[in-house]
């Protein structure tokens, strides 16, 4: 049975009032069940307006793999012998 992540589920049953599921949700993602099966997911728009999507330059890459080189490093050469 596939994992979901969400604390908060619906039946179909429940969403005769669809305003009152994001409410009791808090602005949290709501897994909408039928016969013990997740049909769908009701993401509301507080939860996704909370992040905004990130994108990383290869500067960036480059300079995370300069700052972790210390602590990758023996894992590295370990692997190496494998």
């Amino acid at each position: 049975m596939p994992r979901i992540h969400t604390k908060h589920i619906c039946t179909i049953t429940e969403l005769r009032e669809p305003q009152k599921v994001p409410a009791r949700a808090n602005g949290q993602p709501v897994a909408v069940m039928k016969n013990s099966g997740c049909v769908a997911c009701l993401v509301p728009e507080e939860a996704s307006l909370q992040e905004e999507s990130r994108t990383a330059t290869m500067a960036d890459v480059q300079d995370y793999i300069a700052r972790s080189r210390d602590n990758t490093q023996p894992i590295l050469d370990y692997l190496k012998d494998k």
